[in-house]
Parts: structure tokens; C-alpha cells; sequence
């Protein structure tokens, strides 16, 4: 059985790119947020009992950023609290530690799956909006 948080992360990782999943892993909460708010993800995995900022908070604070990149929280944390606080705090899904290596493939391909519905047909970029349903584009409200 693994142990620590860092060889989890590494039999996490190992799993993923046994399956062709590009991996980015984040050393600590702080870096793990920042990787999220410069680069736009499929799917985020993320333990709650990380260094710096736990991922309660990491998650709070990406979604407040505007981040909507489905985030499966994989943690030993398994106390009923924990799981709704997950959920609460803007995760799409929990799963607790050990796992199954089929259960979290499942997991990531439904809250992929969810993600892949789209939210709105309008995009934004700074002053610059996209109305793809209507056809129009304007700056500044112009």
C-alpha cells in the first residue's frame, strides 16, 4: 500500500500516463493554482492535505477566478464533512483514498463528460465578447 502524499501523486501520475493523459503535477496547493490559472485543463485531481494551501482552498479559489475545469478531489479524507465540504467548496466529484484505478477513470471520464456540455455560447476576453448563437462580436460593449 502506498503511504505518503508524494508517492501517491506519483502512482497517480503513473496511472494517467500508462493512458496517454498528459500530467502537470503541482508540488503544493499555491503552485497548483497558479498552473490552473495560466493553463486551461481537461480535468484538475486534487488531494485536500496539500502544503501551502489545502485543496479546499485551492479549489475555492480557482473557482472564484472564474476556472471551470472539472476537478475530481482524490483524498484519504472520507469523513461525510469532508466529502460535502469537497463538493460545497466547488468540486465535481470526490473520491476517497485507496481507490480503485478503474473507479477514478470512471470518475474523470464523467466529470469530463459534464464539462464537455456548453455553459453558454458567448465568450469573453477582456473587453472582447463573442456572441457564437447570435453571430456578433464587440469590444468594449461596441
Amino acid at each position: 500500500m502506498i503511504e505518503d502524499n508524494a508517492s501517491i501523486a506519483a502512482a497517480v501520475r503513473t496511472m494517467l500516463e500508462r493512458r496517454k493523459y498528459a500530467v502537470d503535477l503541482a508540488a503544493d496547493g499555491e503552485a497548483g493554482l497558479e498552473y490552473l490559472l495560466r493553463q486551461r485543463y481537461d480535468a484538475a485531481i486534487v488531494d485536500v492535505v496539500l502544503p501551502k494551501r489545502d485543496g479546499f482552498a485551492l479549489v475555492e479559489a480557482a473557482r472564484a477566478e472564474g476556472i471551470h475545469t472539472p476537478i475530481l478531489m482524490l483524498t484519504a479524507l472520507d469523513a461525510v464533512e469532508d466529502r460535502v465540504r469537497g463538493l460545497d467548496c466547488g468540486a465535481d466529484d470526490y473520491l476517497v483514498k485507496p481507490f480503485m484505478e478503474e473507479e477514478l477513470f470512471a470518475r474523470l471520464r464523467a466529470v469530463t463528460r459534464r464539462a464537455d456540455r456548453p455553459v453558454s455560447d458567448t465568450l469573453r476576453a477582456g473587453q472582447l465578447e463573442i456572441d457564437a448563437a447570435g453571430r456578433e462580436a464587440t469590444v468594449a460593449a461596441k
